[in-house]
């Protein structure tokens, strides 16, 4: 009789946390929300982080406030979500980053897909080949071969372990057989700034961030790293297409929640970020930055993310990644 007893409270307990749960995210938000950045200010996770915060105020009654946390290849910022509560009221602005660390730095104080839920993605888009003017090199070719011939190799800008900078850089690195050295910095903002006083010789950066300085002369732009020619820079040759065959590399971006956050919470989020990303307006204002809308249900996220996963692991395996 005892034993029924306590199984009986315990049912009535579970019971009850999950209406609870339900209630609280009927209700939810009732107070801000905070979208923690784990990337510095000026980069495309940020820029995106902001306006989507400022689109989804309205609709959720609520200040959606970014925070930005840089650090560590992302693994400061990130770790502050993972150890918040599960209520929806701290959200994770992720992008590939996440993804790669997974296999590129497997010590880390959280794993992705057990310490985070998926919410939602927001959008992709190409990288650019950069070099500083000051570099003879008009054509991946060209870069492919100076890259080739030089004793101490060329260096290449990163906001960081594992970003899609990085990542990129070691792409390349591995499927071209030279040696180019990294240079990882805090940020993407600090990587451009290095390049484009000269200090760095090139980069992979977003389409959206760099194009303008490409146009102005303050770099020069070789490639972009899509399956097909950017909408931006159409003018640009594929990485692929400028002789470095198989070569592709982008940058996304997602949205994620401590673990544990109710499925409700999760649903609304996707819900309302998914409303945002595709208004004709924003696909409009997109299209000009060379970005595109990714748009998925939580369950096709979560499965999209466990494949890009295991794409980056077999990437960091033959490219012989290590962090710096």
């Amino acid at each position: 009789m005892r034993v029924l007893q306590l199984a009986l409270r315990g049912v009535a307990f579970t019971v009850m946390a999950a209406v609870a749960s339900l209630v609280s995210a009927q209700n939810y938000p009732v107070k801000p929300v905070r979208i923690v950045v784990p990337f510095g200010a000026g980069g495309p996770a940020d820029l995106y982080a902001r306006f989507l915060a400022q689109q989804l105020q309205q609709p959720m009654g609520q200040n959606i406030i970014v925070e930005n946390r840089p650090g560590a290849g992302s693994i400061i910022g990130t770790d502050v979500v993972a150890k918040s509560l599960a209520d929806g009221y701290t959200l994770l602005l992720m992008s590939n980053t996440h993804t790669v660390n997974e296999s590129l730095i497997p010590k880390k104080p959280f794993t992705l897909m057990k310490d985070f839920a998926p919410v939602a993605p927001i959008n992709y888009s190409d990288l650019i080949l950069v070099v500083h003017p000051s570099l003879p090199v008009r054509s991946v070719s060209e870069l492919v071969k100076l890259a080739k011939a030089k004793d101490k190799g060329l260096n290449y800008a990163s906001s960081g372990n594992g970003t899609p900078y990085h990542m990129a850089g070691e792409y390349f690195k591995s499927l071209i057989k030279a040696d180019i050295v990294h240079v990882p910095h805090k940020g993407s903002g600090e990587a451009r700034t290095s390049v484009l006083s000269g200090q760095v010789e090139m980069m992979f950066d977003a389409v959206t961030t760099m194009t303008t300085h490409a146009r102005t002369g303050k770099v020069r732009a070789l490639a972009t790293t899509g399956l097909k020619r950017s909408k931006v820079t159409p003018e640009l040759p594929t990485v692929s297409e400028a002789g470095v065959k198989g070569y592709e590399a982008t940058i996304w971006l997602g949205v994620m929640a401590p673990a544990q956050t109710p499925r409700p919470i999760l649903d609304r989020l996707n819900g309302e970020i998914t409303k945002v990303t595709t208004r004709a307006d924003t696909a409009a204002n997109w299209e000009k930055q060379g970005a595109e809308a990714l748009v998925m249900s939580v369950s096709e996220f979560e499965k999209y993310l466990n494949q890009d996963i295991a794409k980056w692991a077999h990437v960091v395996r033959v490219s012989g990644a290590k962090p710096d």
